[in-house]
């Protein structure tokens, strides 16, 4: 599943192709999605795009109306920004046509993906309103951690991954952070030090800005705007080598499910 980097690597990749440009033409082609695309995209021609950014893993481009139009990936979506004369690719399910003879195209085998409008106040819409602070900002930091973990008896791992605790830290940069951290990821959430939650917070900005550098994480389906895979896979410690030597102390990492996901870490550098 594409996570905070690759949304972020996507939307670098869009925002110099769609910014300012104005929609000549909007084709769906299967509006079968996680949720239904409104039919009211189709009255977006003619409008302009005033700004691209992202919410979370949430892509928000505001109209030259003040309407916002909301893209997901789900679960193995990409966005490619192609010439219109380029063949449209199965799993193609939504076109915006651009006036720089450029087409943006969603494509999503699985089909858990989005495309919404959300008006002109996305903030208050259902799927944003109570979403938690961006990690690469101010408003994240420990303290935020401790003070939302003080009733918390459940895994610190799930505690970060939560979208209402803090937008984008998903199974691969969560395990990576409480490596990088020393925290076993099966520690209660409200039993962890603010000492340690300051040290978290800040290997969950290192992880997640080393891995938007790299430009996403390589795994199963995702590719950027260019076609081409992330490059962050390489510098993984924990997440997915379960078996092979930690990089710190050459013991073997360890794996165990919790919360449903693979979680892998090393039990003698994490406690």
């Amino acid at each position: 599943m594409p996570e905070l980097p690759e949304v972020e690597t996507t939307l670098k990749g869009v925002t110099p192709w769609t910014l300012g440009e104005r929609i000549s033409a909007i084709k769906v082609h299967n509006a079968s999605l996680r949720w239904p695309i409104p039919e009211a995209v189709n009255n977006l021609q003619g409008l302009t795009i005033r700004r691209v950014y992202r919410r979370a893993k949430y892509l928000l481009f505001e109209l030259s109306d003040g309407q916002h139009l909301m893209i997901h990936l789900g679960m193995s979506g990409v966005i490619r920004v192609v010439s219109q004369q380029a063949e449209l690719l199965k799993h193609d399910h939504f076109e915006m046509y651009l006036s720089n003879q450029r087409v943006m195209r969603l494509n999503d085998p699985r089909r858990f993906g989005c495309v919404l409008l959300v008006g002109k106040e996305p903030n208050k819409h259902v799927l944003l309103e109570k979403l938690g602070p961006e990690p690469l900002t101010d408003e994240f930091d420990g303290l935020w951690l401790k003070t939302l973990s003080k009733d918390k008896k459940g895994p610190v791992k799930n505690f970060i991954m939560n979208n209402h605790v803090v937008v984008g830290v998903g199974n691969i940069y969560a395990a990576e952070s409480l490596f990088l951290s020393g925290i076993h990821p099966k520690r209660s959430a409200r039993n962890i030090s603010l000492k340690r939650y300051e040290k978290l917070a800040k290997n969950i900005k290192k992880v997640l800005s080393q891995a938007i550098t790299a430009g996403g994480t390589t795994l199963n389906d995702f590719k950027n705007t260019d076609g081409k895979p992330g490059y962050f896979k390489q510098e993984l410690n924990v997440y997915g080598r379960a078996g092979a030597p930690c990089v710190q102390c050459g013991r073997a990492i360890k794996n165990l499910v919790i919360g449903q996901r693979a979680s892998c870490y090393c039990g003698n550098c994490q406690t």
